[in-house]
């Protein structure tokens, strides 16, 4: 594996107009989500935030979200917006007599992201932690490196003070968390521990029943799991959904980018989804570029 020449800590507020927020409301807002996504919402408190993703019956994503309560009958859903209306549109789907309402709320909220001394310091130190105040919620993400980083939502009409991030400069830190947030060129590609989701919080397997939830389990369990996600640094341009070849075949692909940035210093970084054989320091390629695997930030469950 090649490593990058560290950078210094980003610090700064970064404005994110590519995510959107469904709102969940009512008394059983809490109970619907847990039997929906893979996560437990049944036992979320205020003062934690929940990874999750939303399956089909054959256990690939369709989004996924950062979630968070405000009220004991409502919880945010933050996610990519261009999977929000089809995101949302299915959810409803399952609503029945549920005593639950869904909407996009987008409009109502101005979303950020915070990065270095902008995190705020009452903030809890536990990825998904979560801070309320007044009508401000912040929750802390996966650090990008030694960058501590959040995601802060409050009212459409304020924003956290702070240097100005780049969108750019905000992306890379999404890619070198690790940390990955579906997006539209890669629904239905994977099950949740193809991108590591079960090893930063994004599963929980004692809850109940949920869409997709066996596959899900049977990949965990079963040892049927032949896909992780890598961090990948490459000399060219990457894009989300673009193949990756391995040097032993330059026809099947062993894997897909999933979420890619330029790199401050040059080259771009991607998180990629392929076969864990593949992870054997051999060329690997996506058109143009030329990837090399840099080390995981974080462990995988299965080395815990």
């Amino acid at each position: 594996m090649t490593q990058v020449t560290p950078l210094p800590r980003l610090h700064g507020v970064a404005h994110l107009p590519s995510l959107g927020v469904i709102a969940a409301e009512g008394d059983e807002a809490a109970s619907f989500l847990h039997s929906q996504l893979t996560q437990d919402f049944a036992l979320l408190g205020v003062s934690e935030a929940r990874l999750a993703a939303l399956c089909t019956a054959k256990g690939r994503m369709l989004a996924s979200f950062v979630a968070f309560k405000r009220a004991h009958d409502r919880i945010l859903l933050v996610c990519r917006r261009d999977l929000l209306p089809t995101t949302l549109k299915r959810l409803q789907m399952f609503v029945l007599r549920a005593k639950v309402k869904l909407r996009d709320a987008s409009d109502e909220f101005a979303l950020r992201g915070l990065a270095g001394d902008a995190v705020p310091a009452g903030l809890g130190a536990a990825p998904w932690s979560h801070l309320a105040e007044s009508d401000v919620s912040v929750v802390r993400l996966y650090p990008a490196g030694d960058t501590p980083r959040a995601l802060w939502v409050g009212p459409a009409d304020a924003a956290p003070s702070g240097p100005t991030l780049t969108e750019a400069q905000w992306d890379w830190l999404e890619v070198t968390s690790g940390v990955a947030t579906l997006s539209q060129p890669v629904v239905e590609a994977f099950v949740p521990q193809m991108l590591n989701y079960e090893s930063v919080g994004g599963v929980n397997f004692k809850k109940g029943c949920y869409p997709g939830q066996e596959v899900v389990a049977r990949s965990q369990f079963r040892g049927t799991l032949k896909r992780r996600a890598y961090l990948a640094h490459a000399d060219a341009p990457l894009q989300s959904g673009q193949e990756v070849f391995h040097a032993s075949d330059a026809e099947q692909p062993t894997g897909t980018v999933v979420q890619a940035a330029p790199h401050p210093q040059g080259g771009w970084d991607a998180i990629v989804s392929m076969q864990t054989g593949s992870a054997d320091g051999a060329p690997l390629r996506a058109g143009e570029a030329t990837l090399h695997l840099l080390p995981l930030p974080y462990p995988l469950l299965d080395d815990i």
